[in-house]
């Protein structure tokens, strides 16, 4: 999908809601686990009730692969479900040397034929530059992430103040554009936003943490968006698993209905 694409289905559907498929067997309601593929029942029932309130969906590949070919079928299906008018991310994390990472490539854009993947900028542009040579395929550079842990390494500065996570963000724009690369930036810092529009005016925001780590959407906004609105805000758990009953299909469409209503008066 370009970023042309993307522009036009946010302004389309009014909303610019990422729906984050970490889809928990041991969390899904207890009687789809009489069904076929559990899983995936579980993804095409959410998707039916999210798709008219969202422009993209993340599956997490952790959730797939922990349960061995099952789960990479169950993956498969679902992505071949989406609507091609939603994005895809493939949230898997990827960066690795070279060699590999052109495996990885092949794997999420060839094979499973997704639009994006989070890959690790870690271990530099060779690691990432795999993922960048297809056309119309964006790679989501980790940035500054949601969880506790991200203190450890992504504020730390070097000897003229400025933050890893900074660095992270201006090298890597010299390895792809805003056609093809974004930046995964966590709702859980708020304060951050204004300054990383300064740095990275143009490109696209993956903002994960909305809902159950507590961020939201207002706070991102006040200083995340840019004029091509420039955001995905992601929201997983509060709207997956807004109920564990019968009804979990129309209480996620519910919640994603009510995050996608935050969003419309911003378009």
């Amino acid at each position: 999908m370009t970023r042309e694409d993307l522009i036009h289905q946010i302004k389309a559907k009014q909303s610019f809601l990422c729906v984050g498929l970490d889809s928990d067997l041991s969390r899904i309601p207890r009687h789809l686990l009489e069904a076929k593929d559990p899983l995936f029942e579980f993804n095409k029932i959410i998707i039916d009730h999210t798709k008219e309130h969202c422009v993209a969906y993340k599956p997490n590949i952790a959730f797939y692969e922990s349960l061995g070919s099952k789960g990479w079928e169950s993956l498969a299906k679902t992505v071949d479900y989406i609507p091609d008018t939603h994005f895809t991310i493939a949230d898997a994390k990827r960066g690795d040397i070279g060699n590999t990472s052109k495996q990885y490539a092949k794997t999420f854009f060839e094979t499973l034929q997704f639009d994006s993947i989070t890959v690790a900028p870690y271990m530099g542009i060779d690691s990432v530059s795999p993922f960048l040579e297809y056309s119309d395929k964006w790679v989501i550079l980790l940035a500054l992430t949601s969880n506790k842990g991200s203190d450890d390494f992504q504020h730390m500065t070097d000897v003229n103040g400025e933050q890893l996570f900074e660095q992270v963000l201006r090298k890597s724009q010299a390895w792809g554009s805003p056609d093809n690369l974004m930046f995964v930036v966590g709702a859980t810092h708020p304060e951050a936003f204004k300054g990383i529009r300064e740095i990275a005016k143009e490109h696209f925001l993956l903002v994960p943490g909305v809902g159950a780590q507590g961020g939201t959407v207002a706070e991102v906004c006040q200083f995340g968006l840019n004029e091509d609105i420039g955001l995905l805000i992601n929201s997983s758990r509060g709207i997956i698993f807004a109920s564990d009953g019968e009804d979990f299909g129309e209480r996620a469409g519910e919640s994603a209905k009510q995050l996608a209503m935050q969003m419309q008066p911003l378009i």
